[in-house]
């Protein structure tokens, strides 16, 4: 293989696929980019048996071939070569040289006959949207996936596609995000699509118009994305039936400026420590008023609101309160409670995006 090729674009591609590439594997070739030089084109893929990204650029092809070089020492190199071109050579035995004006780095790459294939997959239910309301939906719900794999399902985020609505989910027993878009299809689907493949589409979608192109089957999805494609395995686990935990009565709603509403918390929050975790005390009468108690000290807040219904007095996680204020992206919320200890509802003032649970705490009187 001899290739030459634009530096700037090439390290661009190395950046983008090595997000699928496995650092700490047993099998020393999935730590590797696979470069393929074909027909005034290279195509590089990372792939580590359960996410796949692959993209092509322009390149001078003096000679078609292929290779496996390591990932991060490819990417070192080409980031710190003092050119404009990278030249990249290697014979038959994979002995290679990456140049770039007067450096001139000598490495051994992998044969790329070793280098896993990426499934070829047949898949329907294509749909298409906008790069930047996709980007919006995975931002919105992905913090409240679940950490622990004892339930593999809720490590990743449930992805359906019903009644010409695309609706993402999240849970991890302590809170649920649901955020919700309308969309034209004619197909049903429901996935469980791992978190890392989400955030790494995510991080792929630079022109927010640009349209994603998603297909999938029943054990794969593929997304199409700013030259990109990333092929992922889907979690083969039943997601939980998140509809029943969605309180359908309520005691007391309240409607609050989102931003105010913030800000108290993270007032409130001053005192709380990683070995101080103190809930918050939010009660909910005539305004909403915060307070808590550590050893650090104690705060007392308030900040205007409109309520409705029964007195309630509630313990909460702050972050996970702040997390899903923080990602509710709208002027005013709404908090529909039913209990001191039933899960609080919020939704946006106007619409319908998205609607978060956060689970309240016990707390001593």
């Amino acid at each position: 293989m001899n290739i030459l090729c634009d530096k700037y674009l090439f390290s661009d591609a190395i950046d983008g696929v090595s997000k699928a590439v496995s650092f700490k594997s047993t099998l020393p070739i999935l730590e590797g980019i696979l470069i393929e030089a074909k027909e005034g084109l290279i195509t590089l893929t990372g792939y580590n048996l359960e996410i796949g990204i692959t993209t092509s650029i322009e390149a001078n092809i003096i000679e078609e071939g292929s290779i496996v070089l390591s990932s991060k020492l490819l990417c070192d190199i080409v980031r710190k070569l003092d050119s404009e071109e990278v030249s990249i050579k290697s014979n038959e035995t994979y002995n290679t040289v990456v140049k770039g004006g007067t450096t001139e780095f000598n490495l051994v790459a992998l044969n790329p006959f070793d280098y896993p294939f990426i499934p070829s997959i047949n898949t329907d239910h294509a749909i298409s949207l906008e790069g930047g309301k996709l980007k919006n939906m995975i931002s919105s719900t992905i913090f409240a996936v679940s950490q622990n794999d004892k339930k593999p399902a809720h490590t990743g985020e449930l992805f359906v596609l019903e009644n010409n609505t695309l609706s993402i989910i999240a849970l991890d027993g302590f809170r649920l995000a649901i955020c919700i878009m309308p969309i034209e299809t004619k197909k049903e689907i429901s996935l469980v699509i791992p978190q890392k493949t989400m955030h790494e589409v995510s991080a792929l979608i630079v022109d927010e118009k640009e349209e994603v192109i998603i297909s999938a089957n029943n054990r794969y999805i593929i997304f199409n994305v700013n030259n990109y494609t990333i092929v992922s395995r889907l979690i083969e686990d039943s997601f939980l039936d998140y509809q029943k935990v969605i309180p359908k009565d309520f005691k007391t709603t309240v409607v609050a400026n989102t931003k105010d509403f913030i800000k108290s918390l993270e007032r409130a929050s001053i005192v709380i420590t990683e070995k101080l975790k103190e809930p918050l005390i939010i009660s909910f009468e005539k305004n909403i008023n915060i307070k808590c108690n550590t050893i650090l000290g104690k705060v007392n807040d308030e900040i205007d609101a409109t309520i409705e219904g029964d007195y309630l007095e509630v313990g909460f996680n702050n972050k996970y309160l702040l997390d899903a204020l923080k990602n509710a992206k709208c002027e005013k919320i709404v908090l529909e409670l039913s209990g001191a200890l039933m899960p609080v509802k919020i939704t946006p003032f106007e619409g319908n995006d998205f609607i978060y649970l956060v689970l309240p705490l016990r707390f001593k009187n």
